[in-house]
């Protein structure tokens, strides 16, 4: 009997319109449910979707790497939330932005880079750094890539390597998650790696980050770039689920736990915590990536949802899968609740 029979037949009737194929993982308590529906590719010919594939996660690796790295640093006392990042990060001008600030996207920066997609990585780096901060800082959440890009460049300044190299050692290989990674890929892995978007030239992005920016920054970026397969983030949600413990021991301490399922921001904006969004009361952690990715991880009643698919391939219609995403969100909110 099928756990949430609505949801998962409610994603059956979006496809192939909305995303080619999908791979959904329900959980509750020690209760796993596994689908995998449609096609992993369609172009430059028909693949059938497996639950092996990996997934380019995009902003899911905001959650997953970045904001799981800062929380343990803040947790061992090597960072502090409410400190300017110019402490650890002097070549960022702007003293009144806080780490709290970038994890809960209130530091209200103006993100406009001319020319961004024309500039390499080093152009970009700076540019980065020299952005700055209005007068609506800490009162208005706006959701941007920029606070977890200058995340990733404080993290660098702090371990003295890519942030990549970082985050598969403070969290993908402690985790066990074996077959998540970043680009470059070795050619015997690009068969199981879901392609994204076609370019203007015809080619179609395969084991290559989506996100532009993320592209361009390559092992330094700390926004996207991360691909991974249910399994794998089926480790990382569990770890969630355990209160942050791990095989029995701790992995984010109970004041980390208890950060998170707080709400960070102020009360006339939009709720979310440290680098997550949140859901519904009691609170339950969400993120989305732009690829067509969802993490729904309810900690207080042991459940959890993880969608990936394959929504930008071969096209992109960002505004019309968004209120699909939406729905099938709200479905099984529902269906959950029950």
């Amino acid at each position: 009997m099928t756990m949430y029979p609505e949801t998962v037949q409610f994603i059956q009737e979006k496809m192939p319109t909305v995303f080619p194929g999908a791979v959904l993982r329900f959980i509750a308590g020690e209760t796993q449910e596994t689908h995998v529906f449609g096609q992993a590719a369609l172009l430059p010919k028909t693949e059938p979707m497996t639950k092996d594939h990996l997934f380019d996660l995009a902003s899911l690796t905001k959650v997953i790497c970045t904001t799981t790295v800062l929380l343990r640093l803040w947790d061992q006392g090597k960072i502090e939330m409410e400190v300017p990042l110019t402490r650890w990060l002097p070549a960022f001008k702007d003293d009144r932005v806080t780490i709290k600030h970038l994890l809960t996207h209130t530091a209200a920066i103006n993100t406009w880079i001319p020319h961004r997609d024309q500039l390499g990585a080093a152009a970009l780096r700076k540019a980065y750094l020299q952005l700055e901060s209005s007068d609506t800082i800490g009162q208005t959440v706006n959701y941007t890539d920029t606070g977890t890009i200058l995340l990733g460049f404080l993290l660098e300044e702090l371990y003295q390597k890519p942030v990549t190299e970082i985050f598969q050692e403070e969290v993908l290989t402690p985790l066990g998650m074996k077959n998540s990674g970043f680009p470059p890929f070795p050619p015997s892995q690009l068969p199981l790696i879901v392609p994204t978007q076609q370019q203007p030239d015809g080619s179609i992005l395969r084991g290559i980050t989506h996100d532009p920016k993320a592209r361009v920054l390559g092992n330094h970026a700390g926004n996207a770039g991360l691909f991974s397969t249910v399994d794998d983030l089926t480790l990382f949600v569990q770890l969630l689920l355990a209160n942050g413990q791990q095989q029995g021991a701790p992995f984010f301490s109970e004041k980390v736990m208890q950060a998170l399922a707080q709400r960070q921001t102020p009360e006339s904006t939009k709720p979310r915590t440290y680098g997550w969004d949140l859901l519904g009361a009691p609170y339950q952690l969400f993120h989305t990536g732009y690829t067509g990715t969802f993490l729904a991880v309810d900690i207080p009643n042991k459940k959890a949802f993880i969608f990936l698919s394959n929504r930008v391939h071969p096209v992109d219609h960002r505004e019309s899968y968004l209120g699909h995403r939406d729905e099938i969100l709200q479905c099984y909110l529902k269906e959950s609740a029950e």
